[in-house]
């Protein structure tokens, strides 16, 4: 192995694993601590995943909601960024093994790696679906919607197209109402020759709700919202196999075949399989097991933050805990290396937030009352803007996000590259009407 750290380095040597919510805070609270701290990721960048489902659904480019981590230096020289996937950790010699033969030596280790996508073992559900968590999933259904769309307008004018989207939470709502949004308010006027009433979005949830954390009032404005989209709510319903050309579902002991060109895993989590090899505890779900500072148990100056870990009080898989996380380890940090001590971590519940589509959204905000429609909507823009890291990243978003809601004769989309589509019989091409349809009744009129 390559030895990293050369010299140990006088002051306290810090290894955050993982550049997400957690760990960025946790980096930045130390800018001025008596510390070295390396972060390691396995990507190059921070993912701002609750807007991953507007770069799938062709509002926002992937580079608005992402972050180059390396640019933490910026404002910050006691870190530096190193690209690498811990594999092993020799907790007795405080080293971190890494792909490609590269090893790092720690005196505080702090994991934030996050999760990733759970399947529940569900037959052909990893081999068939696409799950939103990182950005290279959300630019393949971008890509793979569009690619369906052309195809459809060559060859498929008479037969249906279906967007399957697995999950009634805050993911799985959001991305059926933008492609409903997209359906009813865009296609119109792209796809002109496509008879939207057979262009259907399926949203499928195991539980008789959408949205199971919120108040029912708010849970049921939701559905509503959803169901005025005209999505294809199929909810009670569990997926018993996802296939290549779309998803068998079954409700009260019948099944049903559900043809589809795209399949959107938008359910569920799980600690990445490699640490079951990093010798820490485990606890539910795989998560870390730490105490009530977040420090893993049985490990010393070992850490976890985030959707990795779970304490004595098991906390949503949230970005709030995550960061409050990251800031409560901060803190502990600068009092142990002083000598001194801190309160036990105390997660401060600040409420959780879901949008349907332009206008409509539920909001659970503590000390506000609930908020749905368009007050909880706009509450949900300026927040995830705000949030965003970086001035270029949240000015882009502005401007995207304000194409699509505020304009409405833009139809624009972000798109990438679509593969050539091959008629399968002959096909005459006739303009068509410059009226619009009326309803998803109706077929765009043929002059």
């Amino acid at each position: 192995m390559t030895e990293q750290q050369s010299s140990r380095p006088k002051r306290p040597h810090l290894v955050v694993v993982g550049g997400g919510f957690g760990g960025l805070a946790l980096v930045r609270k130390l800018r001025r601590a008596d510390v070295s701290i390396t972060l390691i990721d396995r990507h190059t960048y921070n993912t701002f995943q609750p807007l991953l489902y507007q770069v799938a659904t062709a509002s926002l480019n992937p580079g608005d909601i992402t972050w180059f981590l390396r640019a933490v230096r910026s404002h910050q020289r006691n870190v530096r960024f190193l690209k690498g996937i811990v594999t092993a950790v020799d907790h007795e010699k405080k080293l971190l093994s890494l792909h490609g033969d590269v090893s790092v030596s720690y005196d505080y280790l702090v994991f934030a790696n996050g999760v990733t996508t759970n399947f529940f073992g569900t037959p052909g559900a990893e081999e068939n679906a696409i799950p939103l968590y990182k950005r290279s999933q959300a630019l393949q259904v971008r890509d793979k919607l569009f690619a369906n769309l052309e195809e459809f307008a060559i060859n498929g004018q008479d037969a249906d197209l279906r967007i399957v989207v697995v999950g009634g939470g805050a993911t799985g709502v959001e991305t059926a109402g933008a492609y409903a949004e997209f359906r009813n308010n865009d296609m119109p006027t792209t796809y002109p020759e496509l008879d939207r009433a057979r262009i259907h979005v399926s949203l499928i949830e195991m539980s008789p709700h959408v949205l199971g954390p919120f108040h029912p009032k708010l849970r049921d404005y939701a559905k509503k919202s959803l169901e005025e989209r005209d999505v294809d709510l199929r909810l009670g319903t569990a997926v018993k196999e996802v296939r290549e050309n779309g998803v068998l579902i079954e409700r009260d002991g019948e099944q049903e075949f559900l043809e589809a060109g795209i399949v959107v895993w938008a359910t569920g989590v799980t600690v990445h399989p490699t640490v079951k090899d990093w010798d820490v505890p485990q606890g539910r779900g795989g998560r870390i097991e730490v105490d009530e500072h977040l420090r893993v148990k049985g490990r010393e100056n070992t850490f976890a933050i985030g959707d990795v870990a779970i304490g004595p009080d098991a906390l949503p898989q949230l970005a709030q805990p995550a960061l409050q996380g990251g800031k409560h380890v901060a803190k502990y940090l600068k009092a142990h290396l002083k000598g001194k001590t801190v309160k036990p971590f105390k997660y401060s519940d600040k409420g959780t937030m879901a949008t349907i589509g332009k206008s409509s959204a539920v909001a659970e905000i503590t000390h506000l009352p609930r908020l749905k429609g368009f007050p909880a909507w706009i509450i949900w823009v300026a927040l995830h803007v705000a949030t965003l890291l970086g001035g270029r990243n949240r000015l882009a978003t502005m401007i995207n996000l304000g194409a699509k809601y505020l304009f409405s004769g833009s139809h624009n989309a972000i798109v990438g590259e679509t593969p050539y589509v091959v008629a399968k019989h002959q096909v005459h091409i006739t303009p068509t009407s410059k009226k619009k349809p009326k309803s998803l009744d109706a077929a765009p009129p043929a002059e």
